[in-house]
């Protein structure tokens, strides 16, 4: 948490960092941290005070907060992609078509398209009904554990869940592949290795987090109902919640010259204080 902190800190003191890339981490930071938020504090609660019980409306909040982030996560990344697409494929162009006024309509469509991908989610959740045991064989409520423990008839529900999570992610991820698709072509067609390593370096930080995002969801949730595996998801699980805030922010500071420079800036800063 404390690394994304810093990101946004850094990116909201330091003008050189005023850009539609720092803007988009900024958000990225905030879905991190907000996140990290969801589900570790009753992580802790479980392994420090042994308190394992969580009310109905709180599993149901956690579950919708967690998916909520992760899906706006997937559309800023694909804005992020496209953002990187203009720079590389039209750089004297590129500071009129990422204004301020695109740049906040992107962050806007990602927030509202992961809350408006996920209230069904929440539906189908909220209407569940629990006969047996309650216990949820998992870190925190994800769905898929709270459908293995309902007595509920969950065949549709788990259809419905498939293919509105395979549509819904169709989108950002047909605007990513789109959008490294031109930005390959452009590298592509640059003649000096220089130049080619120069203009892989701008969008290689978003490429790796990209990579890993996808590869998070699509081993959790689009996947046949037969292959749940409930050691496989908390594993799974317990590496996105502890490793990914660490990892994004990681990735884009040790990768970015002008996140480290602004960062010794700031450090430079506090210690003539």
């Amino acid at each position: 948490m404390w690394a994304n902190l810093v990101i946004i800190v850094i990116a909201i003191v330091d003008p050189c960092l005023k850009t539609p890339m720092y803007f988009f981490l900024q958000n990225l930071s905030f879905l991190d941290i907000f996140c990290t938020n969801v589900t570790f504090p009753k992580l802790l609660a479980i392994f420090l005070e042994k308190s394992k019980a969580i009310s109905f409306v709180g599993c149901i909040s956690q579950m919708y907060f967690f998916l909520y982030f992760t899906s706006t996560e997937v559309y800023l990344l694909a804005a992020m992609a496209y953002d990187r697409c203009m720079a590389i494929h039209h750089p004297l162009r590129y500071t009129d078509i990422m204004n301020k006024r695109s740049c906040l309509l992107l962050v806007v469509f990602s927030w509202v398209l992961g809350f408006l991908n996920i209230v069904p989610h929440a539906v189908v959740a909220s209407q569940l009904s629990f006969c047996g045991s309650r216990l949820i064989n998992h870190f925190f409520c994800d769905l898929t554990a709270l459908m293995k423990i309902s007595c509920s008839d969950t065949h549709a529900i788990e259809t419905l869940i498939f293919a509105e999570g395979v549509f819904a992610g169709l989108i950002p991820f047909s605007i990513t592949i789109t959008s490294y698709i031109y930005i390959i072509r452009v590298i592509l067609n640059i003649r000096s290795a220089e130049g080619r390593q120069k203009a892989f370096s701008t969008c290689s930080s978003h490429l790796i987090v990209v990579t890993v995002l996808y590869g998070y969801m699509f081993c959790m949730y689009v996947r046949p109902a037969s292959s749940y595996s409930p050691g496989q998801d908390k594993l799974l699980a317990i590496v996105y919640v502890a490793f990914i805030p660490i990892f994004n922010p990681l990735v884009y500071s040790l990768r970015n010259k002008d996140i480290n420079e602004a960062l010794k800036k700031l450090i430079g800063r506090k210690s003539i204080a």
